[in-house]
């Protein structure tokens, strides 16, 4: 512990690079563009010399939908080229993620040209989502897509390229991974919970040291700090609440089940301590059932 203007200071106090602002001040700032190169670079397995020039456009996409207040962030970049790169991570869960990246990745693309415009002024537009919840069914840490033919796997067009990096499935013991991809090692910097597991890693990965490096001294900041503890408390309770909501919906689901399993055993004729032993509800629930049946 230190101690700075009578405050007492936790040396060890590390902030997760999982949060919006400081994912942002890592990867989306002008002075640390070659971070954001690089993990443009390891993601998309091109080398770092085609994103030579590139620019940050812009911080944020608008959010257009209530559900999208869940600790999103997007860094948006275009190459010298033309291609626009979109690189958003989000910590709380989407139902339909790949319904709502499709919307975004459409905006990103018809808002390229004007009315008037020619199709070849549209260039490629690639979509990176970083998540702290799983939304594919593979068993793989990250994939991509593209448009291609169902039988053959002919590429239509080039100019759709998606990414998920999907963080939790770091935790998956059947899903194969290379602790020397730079791929995980990213995902597991953007996970790590303490300075050991980074330093860790800051060890096997330069770009990973810088951006360890610069977590350091952001997490040192006080105004900084307090933002961050802010919006730790503000997604805690909302994981709370997304908890809360799926554990009552359990409930619900599960009473309706032993209700309608009830009904059936009524219609049978079985005794009501049978219908409670089996369905486990209270027994004055099934005899309120049994009038509501005869009436």
């Amino acid at each position: 512990m230190a101690r700075r203007k009578g405050k007492v200071i936790d040396d060890n106090f590390i902030m997760s690079p999982k949060y919006d602002f400081v994912f942002k001040y890592i990867f989306g700032n002008e002075k640390h563009k070659d971070l954001l190169i690089a993990l443009l670079s390891d993601i998309l397995a091109v080398p770092e010399e085609e994103f030579e020039g590139i620019e940050i456009i812009n911080s944020e996409l608008i959010k257009v939908f209530k559900e999208d207040r869940k600790g999103i962030l997007d860094v948006r970049v275009r190459t010298k080229l033309g291609k626009q790169i979109d690189v958003e991570i989000q910590i709380l869960p989407t139902e339909y993620m790949a319904e709502r990246t499709m919307f975004y990745w459409s905006k990103m693309y018809s808002g390229q040209i004007k009315p008037g415009d020619t199709y070849d002024k549209l260039k490629k537009c690639v979509t990176i989502n970083i998540v702290d919840f799983k939304c594919t069914p593979l068993k793989k840490l990250y994939s991509s897509y593209h448009i291609t033919e169902d039988k053959t796997g002919y590429r239509l067009t080039d100019i759709l390229e998606v990414h998920f990096l999907e963080i939790p499935k770091l935790f998956d013991e059947d899903i194969e991974r290379d602790e020397n991809d730079p791929i995980v090692q990213w995902m597991e910097f953007l996970d790590a919970q303490s300075k050991g597991v980074m330093e860790m890693l800051a060890e096997k990965n330069k770009d990973i040291k810088k951006a360890y490096d610069l977590l350091q001294i952001i997490s040192k900041d006080e105004k900084a700090r307090m933002l961050y503890e802010a919006k730790y408390a503000e997604i805690s309770d909302q994981k709370t609440r997304i908890k809360s909501a799926e554990e009552k919906g359990r409930k619900e689901g599960a009473t309706e089940k032993a209700l309608r399993v009830a009904g059936k055993m009524l219609r049978r004729g079985d005794c009501i301590e049978d219908i409670v032993d089996l369905t486990e509800l209270p027994k004055e629930k099934v005899i309120e059932l049994k009038k509501q049946m005869s009436n």
